[in-house]
């Protein structure tokens, strides 16, 4: 029978590499050259610290830049609310999200059979199993979760076996 994962899977490596990116550029661009900003990573949380909103907003701004770069998606990142740290600089978390949560994986567990398409769906941890007996309908289960609304996190489609 055939079947496919949905999962949302981050390459911490990439991630890593875009971060290096960020620092040479901070160090080297002149609105934000000598400037207090930094962006680190420590499991998952990148932690950013600037001297000002603006700036904040600029090294955000690079970090969509180079997850593009590298092709990480920058929807696996959720900002928490920037606070006041030492120094009149500012801080910002962003926690790097690896997986489907048990609210989203519901919601399209809903949607898929919503479609009336004789598939067979579970979730399976942090990833959801698609099965069925038409590989043109595991096709069209596909095409349908790409175009789902409601879902912030991207989605990728592995082990399609037949």
């Amino acid at each position: 029978m055939p079947s496919f994962d949905i999962v949302s899977q981050i390459d911490l490596n990439e991630v890593d590499n875009a971060i290096n990116g960020i620092s040479r550029e901070i160090k080297q661009r002149y609105d934000l050259k000598g400037s207090k900003c930094a962006v680190e990573r420590k499991e998952r949380t990148l932690t950013i610290n600037a001297d000002d909103d603006f700036k904040l907003k600029q090294v955000i701004d690079l970090i969509a830049t180079y997850f593009q770069r590298r092709n990480v998606d920058a929807r696996m990142l959720q900002y928490n609310k920037a606070e006041n740290a030492s120094g009149g600089s500012i801080r910002q978390e962003a926690t790097i999200r690896d997986g489907i949560d048990q609210e989203t994986a519901r919601h399209i567990v809903k949607e898929v059979k919503g479609t009336k398409t004789k598939i067979q769906i579970a979730i399976q941890g942090n990833e959801l199993r698609v099965s069925g007996k038409k590989r043109d309908d595991l096709q069209n289960i596909i095409t349908f979760c790409k175009e789902l609304k409601g879902v912030e996190q991207p989605l990728q489609f592995i082990n399609f076996r037949d």
